[in-house]
């Protein structure tokens, strides 16, 4: 099975200069030690999709939830849509070792109960960014 990255009009496609989301995967990428960026895939059965942050090996994947201001319960509804998505990509990237949930400290909160469990009995890792640093889950403080 053969995985193509396609060309983005840039390295950052939709991600401003300045934007939450280039801060959280140059953080990520710091602390993992990989650059990492987004970029349109195309799948071996022909499905496009875009992964919000990928190395160039094509190793790791990951999804940000980058919601700022006001907590709103719809936010756990989109750290399980990503969470879903990162399990799919998984299984659909032929060279995917790890999965990755990128979040504000904002949505900490949609973790509760089972969800940060569940992540973690499927083997997606979660990291929180401070605004600085992107710390795992269990090490934010």
């Amino acid at each position: 099975m053969h995985l193509t990255v396609l060309d983005a009009p840039n390295e950052w496609s939709r991600f401003a200069e300045g934007s939450i989301e280039r801060h959280m995967l140059v953080a990520l990428g710091d602390q993992l030690g990989t650059a990492l960026r987004p970029k349109p895939l195309m799948l071996p059965d022909g499905s496009r999709v875009e992964v919000e942050g990928i190395d160039a090996a094509g190793r790791v994947l990951v999804q940000l939830v980058s919601n700022q201001g006001a907590y709103k319960p719809a936010y756990r509804n989109k750290v399980m849509a990503d969470m879903f998505k990162l399990l799919w990509l998984r299984d659909s990237v032929p060279t995917a070792e790890r999965t990755v949930l990128l979040i504000t400290e904002l949505i900490v909160q949609a973790l509760g109960g089972w969800v940060a469990r569940a992540a973690a009995d499927l083997g997606i890792e979660i990291y929180v960014f401070d605004g600085n640093a992107a710390v795992t889950l269990q090490h934010r403080t």
